[in-house]
């Protein structure tokens, strides 16, 4: 590499721009270290993280407990497929089962493997308990719903952009407005096939979307009064970064398993959970139900070779650990509520912020411009040049998502230079 020629930045950029398929469309930023919640470049420069790999690094950037597992485990054995046993899943499964209060988990790698290993647990539900005829089963969803980018998902993406032009696209699916229980009744009483409601507690990919507090209670209460098979989707909003272990936990204390904080824990019939399972340094995700539900699936019906794997399970074990010793569930939950307070007192004398809105440390402003505008693209480059990263959704929208290792006084660091950004772009014409 020349060095003299262009900068290091510049170089990165150029091969990936090459070599690579132009699938994203990143900051200009290429990233060389990360430790807790801050991110370096590779000419030095120091950035918090406000996006977490999308809510993957909840344990914050190279966590030493979680690291220092892998690197035992990876130096003893990684993989043997599951055509053996090995000596460290059984523990795991039993540890996560516990810990989030089910009696069964299938273990996968990322979370839209997670997602369609939930769409088949659920049809073969449907059919063999259900008593659905083979074939017929519908899986409810939600409008400007993102759950991964395979065939089956996008088919029932309401996102152009994800859907257009990857057809023919996989049946089985209705669309029901989020944040709409009539709508969402007015589906299950004039369909009997229905053996599933697949939802995000909180739409992130949509902008962080939060729904009224009574959204997920109630929706499963009308599948239990229909016999459909609630599935909550908590790859991005779980593991403590709504401010609860899960966001259907609603605020616990999270000193125990869900299923002892029957006040406010909303069970779902089915549970996907993904990203910060691993805490960000290793691809893991997994499926919880009860065994009446994940009893259909037999040998050779589903799996992966690097499903439950002896370095991913470690690895989430610990990671799992991490969240509950450090309390980082509390520790989103009370930072959240200091984030959002200050950005609403500024919001209330500002001209290019319209609101806030979130819960924990998953967080969100919108810009007022249009989603086709670029305001908010630029608003991100000026937050990269004074130090700080987060990226843009759905166009006009701003997703904030720290690590939830970040102290008090980080995150006043983080709320003025946002807010010092932000002042930059009032009353532009």
């Amino acid at each position: 590499m020349d060095t003299t020629q262009k900068s290091l930045q510049a170089y990165y950029l150029d091969l990936e721009s090459k070599h690579g398929a132009h699938d994203y469309h990143p900051l200009p930023v290429v990233l060389a270290k990360g430790k807790g919640v801050f991110l370096w470049d590779v000419d030095g420069k120091k950035y918090y993280d406000f996006l977490s790999a999308y809510s993957a690094v909840n344990q914050g950037h190279c966590h030493p407990e979680i690291v220092g597992a892998m690197k035992k485990q990876a130096e003893t054995l990684t993989l043997t497929s599951r055509a053996f046993h090995n000596n460290k899943l059984g523990e795991y499964m039993k540890y996560i089962t516990e810990y989030f209060g089910f009696e069964k988990v299938l273990c996968m790698n990322t979370g839209a493997e997670a997602v369609e290993t939930a769409i088949k647990i659920t049809r073969k539900w449907g059919y063999q308990k259900k008593g659905v005829a083979e074939n017929q089963a519908q899986i409810i969803v939600c409008d400007n719903n993102f759950h991964g980018r395979t065939s089956t998902i996008i088919s029932f993406s309401t996102d152009p952009n994800s859907k257009g032009h990857f057809g023919p696209y996989a049946t089985g699916f209705i669309h029901v407005p989020y944040d709409d229980l009539e709508a969402l009744e007015a589906v299950l009483e004039t369909n009997p096939n229905v053996v599933g409601f697949l939802v995000e507690p909180i739409q992130g990919e949509a902008g962080v979307y939060t729904p009224h507090d009574s959204f997920i209670r109630e929706a499963k209460a009308l599948c239990s009064e229909y016999n459909v098979l609630l599935i909550t989707d908590e790859i991005q909003t779980g593991i403590g970064r709504t401010g609860s272990l899960l966001a259907v936990c609603g605020n616990c204390s999270c000193e125990n398993a869900c299923e002892q904080q029957q006040d406010t824990y909303v069970r779902p019939d089915m549970l996907i959970l993904g990203k910060a399972i691993s805490g960000g340094t290793y691809p893991v995700s997994a499926v919880l139900c009860d065994s009446a539900v994940m009893d259909v699936i037999q040998p050779g019906q589903h799996g992966s070779t690097f499903g439950g794997n002896p370095l991913a399970v470690t690895i989430a074990k610990k990671a799992l650990e991490v969240v509950l010793d450090e309390k980082l569930a509390q520790n989103a939950r009370r930072l959240g509520e200091i984030f959002r307070t200050e950005m609403n007192r500024y919001i209330t004398q500002s001209n290019i912020v319209k609101l806030v809105r979130g819960k924990g440390l998953l967080n969100a402003i919108v810009i007022n411009d249009s989603p086709e505008g670029e305001t908010a693209w630029n608003i991100c480059l000026k937050l990269k040049d004074n130090g700080l990263l987060a990226k843009p959704t759905h166009g006009n929208i701003i997703r904030f998502a720290p690590p939830l290792v970040m102290s008090e006084e980080q995150i006043l660091d983080c709320v003025n230079i946002i807010v010092e950004t932000l002042k930059t772009f009032e009353n532009r014409s």
